[in-house]
């Protein structure tokens, strides 16, 4: 039995299954440490840009507590954020094997590596970085270069959740031997038999939404802002229609909200067509029945370090096309298979993706389907596992 302390910011939608499935490893006793609880409640989403609160258990089903903070319940910047006044004596009380954390950019995740370096505790580091956006200022680079060489040789393992974030470990040094598999996953079990369940009242959904039946949804769902490009998706649209006047035979569903929302729908209705639609934010429980009703969903984001998104969508079975700096692109969309990645802020080789997606949207949604088994929560447990092993064992 291997007793592993897991550091991480808040509740997060996406990690709570996988957490829950640790659990229930019977060689791995998980306690579970966060900074904030922000996430439990109802909040303030800068991005949406109004009250979020989650429909799905954020803490069941494993141990876990909220440490003793200082300061904001949020990372605002680098002054207003958490700070934890216990986890030394959090860590030492519980005899701790192993300490696993997830990233380096709150205050409160390098003390938990610093407070168990000083404990002599193996340290297992997760991150989502991919090397896409480095800084470009020789000082910053030479800045965040020093940084990470210090935090680096501090860790044991690094858990990597793909190609991008295992090179960029290996960018900054990080020698083969510490390098472990644990994908970014998603619930696949939920996202598909909920897709099953849920397509069962597809046209009832398509018919609640004024959708015509037989024609093709093309979906984006994410907050509308800039980082995110919806505005690149909206004009790659327009492009399909036959004439520049006549609406394109797709729907274009815009899922989410933001600063962009009333730009989006003034472009959106100052063409006339009837075939673009903003229904607004939608909760993790009901996305399963708004990507069973699509058949190619868009991420054209300028900054994403992965895009889970992209994950359920292909339990789904859909064809996926996403940007050059959407970190999930080298591991998720097979070129020309399963989807297509075009140059960020392209709009025209974004519609060159679409029109092959709406074409392809079949057979790429097989693909896509079959593709996404390979990465799944069995998969990092089994990483998870092999890091300990190495930093334990």
């Amino acid at each position: 039995m291997v007793r592993l302390a897991y550091f991480v910011s808040h509740p997060i939608q996406y990690q709570a299954p996988l957490l829950r499935l640790i659990a229930a490893e019977p060689d791995i006793q998980l306690k579970v440490f966060f900074f904030s609880d922000f996430s439990l409640q109802a909040y303030q989403d800068p991005g949406f840009g109004q009250l979020v609160k989650w429909d799905i258990p954020l803490t069941e089903g494993y141990d876990c507590q909220f440490l003793d903070c200082w300061g904001s319940k949020q990372r605002q910047s680098f002054l207003r954020q958490p700070i934890a006044r216990d986890i030394f004596d959090q860590l030492k009380r519980g005899q701790f094997d192993a300490v696993w954390v997830h990233g380096w950019s709150w205050l409160c995740s390098l003390q938990a590596i610093l407070a168990a370096e000083q404990l002599g505790i193996p340290i297992l580091l997760r991150g989502e970085s991919h090397g896409l956006k480095e800084p470009r200022h020789p000082v910053k680079q030479w800045a965040k270069r020093v940084f990470l060489k210090w935090l680096f040789q501090k860790v044991a393992g690094f858990l990597y959740v793909g190609t991008l974030n295992r090179r960029f470990y290996q960018n900054y040094g990080v020698s083969e031997d510490r390098l472990f598999p644990m994908p970014y996953a998603v619930d696949n079990d939920f996202f598909q038999k909920q897709g099953m369940l849920k397509g069962k009242n597809r046209e009832e959904l398509r018919k609640s939404l004024n959708l015509e039946p037989g024609r093709p949804i093309i979906l984006y769902a994410a907050k509308l802002i800039e980082v995110k490009r919806p505005q690149d998706l909206l004009a790659a649209y327009r492009l399909l229609s036959p004439d520049g006047v006549r609406e394109p035979e797709p729907y274009l569903l815009f899922v989410g909200d933001g600063a962009l929302k009333s730009q989006l729908e003034a472009e959106g209705k100052a063409t006339g067509w009837q075939s673009i639609r903003f229904l607004g934010f939608r909760n993790q429980s009901e996305m399963p029945s708004i990507y069973d009703l699509s058949d190619v969903f868009v991420l054209p984001s300028s900054f994403e370090p992965w895009g889970l998104a992209v994950n359920e969508v292909m339990n789904a079975g859909k064809a996926v096309v996403v940007s050059d700096q959407v970190g999930c692109g080298p591991d998720l969309v097979i070129e020309g298979q399963n989807g297509r990645t075009f140059a960020v802020e392209n709009v025209g080789a974004l519609a060159d993706a679409l029109n092959w997606a709406l074409t392809n949207a079949a057979s790429a949604g097989e693909i896509s389907l079959k593709h996404i088994h390979n990465w799944s929560f069995r998969k990092d447990i089994t990483g998870l596992k092999l890091c300990l092993i190495r930093a334990y064992g």
